[in-house]
């Protein structure tokens, strides 16, 4: 950790060198441990430390970014002056305003002194409490358990500084027998959140259960979705749709739906950066500060993610979603939170007739961003139920479904949530029982 005394510094130092228009200074340090394991026994345990420094040179309408992992003085001016450069040589953008003013930030402090001092044992005898009872069935495990702690700043030569610290942890693993395999993860601020003992009977179950798959043909089912499809899908709706620029370039399905119902009532979805339940971060990549946004409330199409770029183009303020620059991807919501309801998964498996229970996706590419298409594939658990009942394993099927037709067809609403992370976003979700979810082909495993 350098500390927000030399990071400030740090920053400072950089500013008053800048002769750019604006300057901005971004600070991450961070250092990350990993202990995978394969076959149930581990193989690699690796230690990473490292600290970015980004800088953002602005020359009227004209901007450059540079980056560099080095902490050296000199080297730190020679990246200013890259920045500079690169601003020199770029065409003027005119939908530029400024950098943000500063702003009042609060300091979350979600810094986990366990993960912090987290050892390779800890680490070690946490995977032994999946892969030994792995063994023991006859199954092989295979995952990784990530531990992570980071400090974060961003100053500004209009006066905005802002620095917090943040810990996270990851631990996720397949379990494969013979014919089946089965999945479970956890994600957390505090390590002694994994639970690795329940992680391991997660898998393992479903590894048991979904031996010895049976055909089922294509066509639209009722379908359990468990929490891990749930927040793909939703991963994936954030990204298509729920940000600023996706609207003003005329590529979200929130185009002319504002205030119109897109989802059933029950339905809504928000971005909340300093919910304790995700991996909660203070202010985003501009050193603004998060802001709660309700995205989908009570089906109907609310609002969009901001940065200050394309709040400007608005007359708006950011909400506080600026990624790192540079960023083509504008404005995202990664601290995804969807609305529980008031059932158990054994009641929503009772109203079920006939249909299927899908544990997760992979593979997921997006087919129509507007229509909110995804396509992908199941896996590590899917299975057929009949007259309330889970009857048995069926082979993975491949999906081709508009996720805002989902939660428009939505039966019933977990009440319970769970904390799933995806592509560095993270999703609390729960799970959801959906009419006729659309499977367009068929596998052979």
């Amino acid at each position: 950790m350098i500390g927000e005394t030399k990071v400030h510094e740090l920053a400072d130092d950089l500013i008053h060198y800048s002769t750019a228009d604006q300057t901005e200074v971004a600070v991450t340090a961070t250092e990350a441990a990993l202990t995978r394991f394969a076959n149930s026994s581990i193989h690699q345990n690796v230690l990473e430390s490292n600290a970015e420094v980004r800088v953002r040179a602005v020359l009227g309408k004209r901007i450059g970014v540079a980056t560099s992992n080095s902490l050296d003085p000199v080297g730190l001016r020679q990246l200013v002056d890259s920045a500079i450069a690169v601003a020199r040589r770029q065409p003027e953008n005119p939908d530029f305003v400024s950098l943000p003013q500063p702003g009042p930030l609060k300091r979350l402090n979600a810094c986990d002194p366990n993960t912090l001092h987290c050892l390779p044992e800890a680490r070690a005898e946490a995977v032994g409490l999946i892969c030994r009872p792995a063994l023991e069935q006859g199954l092989s495990a295979a995952g990784a358990l990530e531990t992570g702690v980071r400090e974060y700043a961003v100053a500004n030569s209009l006066g905005v500084f802002g620095y917090d610290t943040q810990s996270s942890n990851s631990l996720s693993t397949v379990v494969m027998s013979d014919t089946g395999s089965g999945y479970a993860e956890r994600n957390g601020v505090f390590f002694n959140d994994l639970e690795p003992e329940k992680v391991g009977r997660e898998a393992i179950a479903k590894a048991l259960s979904s031996r010895n798959p049976v055909d089922l043909p294509p066509g639209e089912y009722v379908t359990l979705l468990e929490e891990y499809a749930v927040a793909e899908m939703l991963f994936y709706l954030g990204y298509i749709g729920l940000g600023a620029l996706a609207v003003q370039e005329g590529r979200s399905f929130m185009n002319g739906r504002f205030g119109q119902r897109i989802a059933d009532p029950r339905v809504s979805l928000w971005d909340d950066g300093s919910d304790p339940r995700g991996f909660p971060r203070a202010f985003d990549a501009e050193g603004v500060a998060k802001q709660r946004v309700e995205m989908i409330s009570g089906g109907v199409a609310n609002a969009v993610v901001y940065d200050s770029y394309t709040a400007f183009k608005e007359g708006k303020q950011s909400t506080g979603h600026a990624l790192a620059a540079p960023n083509p991807y504008g404005p995202l919501p990664l601290n995804l939170f969807m609305a529980s309801g008031d059932a158990t998964k054994e009641q929503m498996l009772e109203g079920v007739e006939r249909g299927l229970l899908v544990t997760r996706f992979h593979y997921v590419n997006v087919v129509h961003p507007t229509q909110t298409v995804l396509t992908g594939m199941t896996r590590d658990g899917t299975y057929l139920i009949e007259d309330g009942r889970i009857v048995g394993p069926v082979k993975n099927l491949r999906f081709t479904q508009s996720v805002l037709d989902a939660l428009s067809g939505v039966r019933m609403i977990g009440k319970d949530v769970r904390f799933i992370s995806s592509e560095g976003a993270a999703t609390v979700t729960p799970a959801l029982l959906v009419e006729g979810f659309r499977f367009t082909g068929t596998t052979e495993f």
